[in-house]
C-alpha cells in the first residue's frame, strides 16, 4: 500500500500513549491500533484534525506517500 501511517512515530516524539490519545478524540483503543497499523480502508476527516489537534502536528506527519507501480493501473485497480 502506497499510503504509510506514521501515527506511532508522532506519538512516540510527542510521548503521548495510544489510551490517552484515543480517550481524548473520543476513538476505542482498538479501532486507533487499526488506523496505526494502517490496517484501515479510511479515515474521517474529523478524526484526522482531532489527532492532529491533540499531537499538535499536521495530516502530513501522520501519513506519508510512496509511489508505487500500482498506482498506474486504470481506476486504482488492485
Amino acid at each position: 500500500m502506497p499510503v504509510i501511517v506514521n501515527l506511532d512515530v508522532m506519538l512516540a516524539r510527542r510521548k503521548v500513549r495510544s489510551k490517552e490519545l484515543a480517550e481524548a478524540i473520543g476513538i476505542t483503543e482498538s479501532n486507533l491500533s487499526l488506523l496505526k497499523s494502517g490496517k484501515v480502508k479510511g479515515v474521517r476527516f474529523a478524526t484526522l484534525a482531532a489527532i492532529c489537534r491533540y499531537l499538535d502536528c499536521t495530516p502530513g506527519d501522520i501519513l506519508d506517500y510512496t509511489p508505487s507501480d500500482d498506482d498506474l493501473k486504470p481506476g486504482g485497480e488492485e
